[in-house]
């Protein structure tokens, strides 16, 4: 039988097939923990609060990205090239979702519009991750290699996700309410479809790695495809609503170290 847990038991069972998810997974921390410090640096005066926010989700993600990397440290392994097909981050930049990478390396302070942006692109994406560690922690929080580092970085995705909550309802508050209804819209629904290509890439890769069957890769790819129909249909909608969340200043502090890796 397919399920999440048997599929992710083979994929860190195998040293080929952990090597490439955590060569992918640190990548894109690391990705986005390079585009929220600029951000931070652009931040234009009138929302200069948000700048230590700002900073800290980056140095979260940078963090998550030295997890995966340490996890790979640990079984003798060295990250991989990510193939172009599975790069989440920059298949959703040619999307024109978020923030440019060619806005990013400018030394030109960012405009209000230009945070809302950020703000709405990153309460999607934060959504993807926290329902990704979740489903992890689910079925892999005692295990003796990746329990304790998915339960860190689940912890910074709800904390991610709940500071995107309060300070997009902030900014709505101020005026900005149309702006963000129509970012998170357009962010939500290209989201789904670059979620189903990276899936479909990525279990692509893992079935010859691990040498699936035929008969599994296609239903697998299947289940990805099903996945996405129901996310066209409306399950997009969970990834676009605002509420205040339980935990008020999430981003307050400074990043927590992670000393056990």
């Amino acid at each position: 039988m397919l399920s999440a847990r048997s599929l992710f038991q083979e994929i860190i069972d195998n040293d080929d097939s952990f090597q490439l998810f955590c060569s992918i997974a640190a990548s894109g921390e690391a990705q986005g923990g390079w585009e929220n410090a600029r951000i931070a640096a652009l931040v234009p005066e009138s929302m200069r609060e948000l700048a230590p926010k700002i900073t800290r989700h980056g140095a979260d993600e940078d963090k998550h990205g030295r997890i995966f990397n340490a996890l790979l440290k640990k079984r003798g392994l060295e990250p991989v090239p990510v193939p172009p097909e599975t790069d989440y981050t920059m298949l959703l930049e040619r999307r024109g979702i978020g923030l440019t990478h060619d806005k990013l390396r400018r030394d030109e302070p960012l405009t209000e519009h230009d945070i809302v942006v950020y703000l709405s692109h990153s309460r999607v994406t934060e959504q993807r991750a926290a329902d990704q560690m979740d489903m992890l922690v689910k079925h892999f929080a005692d295990h003796p290699e990746v329990g304790r580092a998915i339960k860190m970085i689940c912890n910074d995705e709800d904390n991610h996700l709940a500071y995107c909550h309060e300070e997009l309802l902030r900014l709505a508050r101020a005026g900005h309410g149309r702006t963000i209804q129509r970012t998170l819209r357009e962010s939500a629904l290209a989201e789904i479809e670059v979620y189903r290509d990276v899936s479909l890439a990525v279990m692509d890769h893992m079935g010859r790695i691990l040498r699936w069957p035929r008969p599994k890769r296609a239903a697998l790819a299947l289940g990805i495809r099903g996945m996405y129909a129901f996310e066209r249909l409306g399950g997009w909608r969970r990834m676009v609503d605002l509420r205040m969340p339980q935990r008020r200043n999430a981003l307050g502090g400074p990043a927590e170290p992670a000393p056990v890796f």
